[in-house]
């Protein structure tokens, strides 16, 4: 029901997008977005954005990702500019529906030095 796209191969200051449809019931969730996870870590939130708009950002990557919704395509994106090699990590898209979490099936990120 979230079906997650975009990943990819980039070099160090390189850009990808992410995107993320949801279907089905859960689709009409307020809270959506996006976390990564690397080996041997926990996963960890990036960023993450409200149906009316309002948005948060782990530190890490302020100012250089930009998550957006539309929400008449029950869609999430996250914008990642100026990549580091440190960003590499497995994408998971993430809704809150009633208080449960629906993940994506995840997407790899690799930025390569």
């Amino acid at each position: 029901q979230l079906q997650a796209s975009g990943g990819g191969l980039v070099q160090v200051g390189g850009s990808l997008r992410l995107s993320c449809a949801a279907s089905g019931s859960i689709a009409t969730g307020n809270l959506m977005g996006w976390y990564r996870q690397v080996p041997g870590k926990e996963r960890e939130v990036v960023a993450l954005i409200t149906v009316g708009g309002n948005s948060t950002y782990v530190n890490s990557v302020e100012g250089r990702f930009t998550i957006s919704r539309d929400n008449a395509k029950n869609t999430v994106y996250l914008q990642m500019d100026s990549l580091k090699p440190e960003d590499t990590a497995v994408y998971y898209c993430n809704l809150v529906y009633r208080a449960k979490d629906y993940w994506g099936q995840g997407t790899q990120v690799t930025v390569s030095s």
